[in-house]
């Protein structure tokens, strides 16, 4: 599983050639660095990752909703690389 997070931060870092993905709890670096190599036909510099952790949070009906946990990654590509997913589309 690979997918994009678009928040205002993370289009923020994408300009600075840092992109922001959601990836599986169990992948390594190395293996999201050759995910993103194959996917997109990039070199990535640097692989930063951080988890949150799954919480458990109470709805308004006093209902337990269980959020899973996550694994959040920031790729930082060498040379002038670009992702086009993250490009604005300003006219």
């Amino acid at each position: 599983m690979l997918k994009a997070v678009k928040t205002e931060k993370s289009n923020s870092l994408a300009k600075a050639g840092k992109y922001t993905f959601l990836v599986d709890v169990g992948m390594t670096k190395y293996e999201i660095k050759g995910l993103i190599e194959k996917t997109f036909a990039v070199k990535p510099k640097r692989v930063s990752t951080l988890m949150r952790r799954s919480t458990e949070k109470r709805t308004q009906r006093g209902r337990k909703k269980v959020i899973p946990a996550v694994k959040k990654v920031i790729v930082e590509l060498s040379g002038k690389d670009k992702i086009q997913i993250f490009e604005d589309k300003k006219k």
